[in-house]
């Protein structure tokens, strides 16, 4: 019995389609889940402090990059960027400054936010 691909069931087109996904090397550095939780607890908190109103995420061949904006149309404010090649080395995680200054770099990415992540104070 032969069947044509539109006879054939769609969900083992999905899971073959899968599979080849799962099976092809990465060739873009992303943040993981709980990286990614991290990093909006600390823009959530922002936000609601009305300090920071948007941001932007770009997943590249060498590194992630989490980028805060004050305004929508100006250059962001901080960076959190997540560089593998560096993880043997200063550290993968890194904040930089709208002008370019790496304000802390490290191994892990809470210490790393400490730099920008006000806590607070009790009066």
């Amino acid at each position: 019995m032969n069947l044509t691909s539109e006879e054939a069931d769609p969900s083992e087109q999905r899971a073959v389609a899968r599979s080849a996904a799962a099976s092809s090397p990465p060739n873009r550095v992303t943040f993981n889940r709980l990286e990614l939780n991290r990093i909006l607890n600390l823009y959530g908190r922002m936000v609601a402090d009305g300090e920071w109103r948007d941001y932007a995420i770009d997943f590249l061949r060498d590194r992630a990059v989490f980028s805060v904006f004050r305004r929508a149309s100006e250059v962001p404010i901080y960076r959190i960027e997540k560089d593998p090649r560096l993880a043997r080395k200063q550290g993968m995680y890194s904040v930089i400054s709208a002008t370019g200054l790496i304000l802390r770099r490290g191994h892990e990415l809470e210490r790393v936010l400490l730099v920008i992540d006000r806590k607070l104070a009790v009066v």
